[in-house]
């Protein structure tokens, strides 16, 4: 998670006395390393307790702030020097360097990223769960809101690819409906085509791959490859059957006669998405997903259609 935008960041300042260091014959050094010797939390091992295992720090960090103007820094002669003698320690802000506004009244943004193989979904799922648990401990003169969701891309995506591979296997069963007239082709491409893309989000989910917009973009392409090859094996088999062929013979005939073809056209389709796998930086991880959509949605669609037959 990065850090806020808009809001002050606490800081502890020092505000150095210059006419006393030289007095005591001190230097700025000497005020740092005071500081950073006694103001210390250092671990100390670990204490089991029952089923539990707690760690256990020395902690010598001042319980308040006004306590550090107390803390020694030399002994200057054969009188100890303090904090307070040369400096003031208070509670201060570093210098601000961005303002965020919401509908014109001053705020802080706080972004949520999620790493490369967390599902955008779940995060922002995770988060929208927890936000109730959070607000309940705040202040209700501070609001919060929402001002982005990646989720709602993705969302859309999936929808997207679900209502384009419905469009597609309807349209492509209602083509083969009219012009061959046969209901059962009409319903092993309205299967084979949904059940591809079933084997294809196996295969990311594998690979471990989520389901983000590029993954679905190559699955939204993959449905137009998977209704080119499902009506050109319903129709060969059609054609076999129209030669008078017994049924076994014409499906088995209908896929051996596409058999090179199919297999090659595949493997074009996955051999032009290998350069894609050798790319680097940025563009790896945006185009990989894509790959790794396409290419394992191509070769299920055979085995599919095949075996509905």
């Amino acid at each position: 998670m990065p850090l806020p935008y808009g809001g002050k960041f606490r800081q502890v300042l020092v505000d150095l006395d210059p006419n006393q260091l030289f007095a005591k014959g001190l230097s700025p050094v000497d005020v740092s390393n005071a500081l950073g010797n006694q103001n210390l939390i250092l671990p100390a091992g670990d204490v089991k307790i029952g089923a539990i295992d707690y760690n256990v720090r020395l902690n010598s960090s001042p319980r308040v702030l006004e306590e550090m103007n107390s803390l020694p820094i030399k002994v200057v002669n054969g009188a100890p020097v303090y904090i307070r003698d040369v400096a003031q320690v208070r509670d201060g802000y570093s210098i601000q360097t961005a303002i965020v506004r919401t509908n014109g009244t001053r705020g802080a943004l706080l972004t949520v990223l999620r790493n490369g193989k967390a599902s955008t979904l779940s995060v922002v799922n995770n988060v929208k769960a927890a936000m109730p648990r959070i607000l309940a401990g705040l202040t209700p003169e501070l609001h919060v809101r929402q001002l982005f969701d990646q989720s709602l891309f993705v969302r859309a995506a999936i929808s997207g690819v679900v209502r384009e591979a419905i469009t597609a296997a309807f349209l492509t069963g209602l083509m083969i409906l009219i012009f061959l007239g046969s209901w059962r082709s009409t319903v092993i491409v309205c299967i084979s085509i949904p059940l591809s893309i079933l084997v294809s989000l196996i295969s990311l989910s594998l690979l471990g791959a989520t389901i983000n917009v590029m993954t679905l973009g190559g699955l939204a392409l993959a449905v137009g490859i998977l209704v080119d090859d499902a009506t050109v094996e319903i129709e060969n088999t059609h054609r076999n059957m129209a030669m008078k062929k017994p049924l076994v013979r014409a499906v088995l005939d209908g896929a051996m006669q596409i058999a090179a073809p199919a297999f090659v056209s595949t493997l074009s389709i996955c051999i032009v998405f290998v350069p894609v796998l050798l790319l680097t930086g940025a563009a790896k991880y945006l185009f990989t997903p894509l790959a790794g959509a396409v290419a394992p949605s191509s070769p299920p669609w055979c085995t599919t259609c095949f075996g509905l037959k």
